[in-house]
């Protein structure tokens, strides 16, 4: 595992864990301005970039420009697109149901278990999910294939993750879907395109990171993390329990792929 620096990739596990802690701190303290704690879910995609962009800034002399700038751009773009669209989502609404119903079991302050229960966890998730960004930095050796084949899963990633985002807002614009599933484009081929294409962006992340076996290693559970979330965490599981109870939904899910991708089953 020669060929990395680690010394200077260990220093940056503290700056990285101080950007993502930073990060949803401020949040939490725009959240109590405003009352209400959904913004947390902007915060997410903000602090992936700045992790990114601190590593780079810190990394310098120590891993491939090349490289340096690839992952820092890939994350930043990624992290800022998902932060407005979710903005935009929620802009003028009040609290989200996922908040609401944690905060119903505080056994104490609702503001202070947000604290511990949302906001500083997703900071540790922050840090750990971003392992691949952190440790590809420091990879002093000149890019590879690897770093290709990442880069290209991570625009298959995004195109996945943006076009469903951006077909699902003009369905939802549309007074006449209220309360309908969304079923044509990328929806159709599968249940999760926004889903599937997070979890193409973070193996292609990683990917970039397999340069260097020590930055593989180090970093591999960050993709197994992000998989495991998107696909039984927060992710699919949640959602497909709530669009469950919509009418035609047996139909859908019947012809319609869970996750990858693939052309949708005829109509029986």
């Amino acid at each position: 595992m020669n060929g990395f620096a680690w010394g200077g990739f260990a220093l940056n596990l503290a700056w990285a864990a101080a950007t993502a802690l930073v990060v949803m701190l401020v949040t939490f303290a725009v959240a109590l301005r405003k009352g209400v704690h959904r913004i947390v879910d902007v915060a997410w995609g903000i602090a992936f970039a700045a992790v990114a962009a601190v590593s780079c800034a810190a990394s310098a002399g120590d891993g491939d420009a090349g490289r340096r700038v690839l992952v820092t751009v890939l994350t930043a773009v990624w992290g800022l697109r998902l932060a407005v669209h979710i903005g935009r989502r929620g802009r003028g609404h009040g609290e989200d149901p996922r908040y609401e119903k944690l905060l119903a079991k505080a056994p104490g302050s609702a503001d202070l278990y947000a604290l511990r229960m949302v906001y500083l966890l997703q900071a540790a998730l922050v840090w750990l999910v971003s392992l691949p960004v952190q440790a590809a930095q420091y990879i002093p050796s000149p890019m590879t294939g690897f770093a290709a084949a990442g880069a290209v899963l991570w625009a298959v990633g995004l195109v996945f993750e943006a076009g469903g985002d951006a077909q699902l807002a003009r369905f939802k614009a549309d007074p006449a879907n209220k309360g309908r599933l969304m079923t044509s484009g990328l929806w159709s081929w599968t249940r999760h395109p926004n889903y599937f294409g997070d979890f193409c962006v973070w193996w292609g992340l990683f990917l970039i990171a397999c340069d260097s076996a020590a930055a593989a290693t180090v970093s591999v559970v960050s993709p197994l993390v992000m998989s495991l979330l998107l696909t039984r965490g927060s992710g699919k599981a949640l959602l497909e329990r709530h669009m469950s109870e919509r009418p035609g939904y047996a139909a859908y899910a019947a012809r319609t792929s869970g996750f990858f991708p693939r052309p949708p089953r005829e109509r029986t």
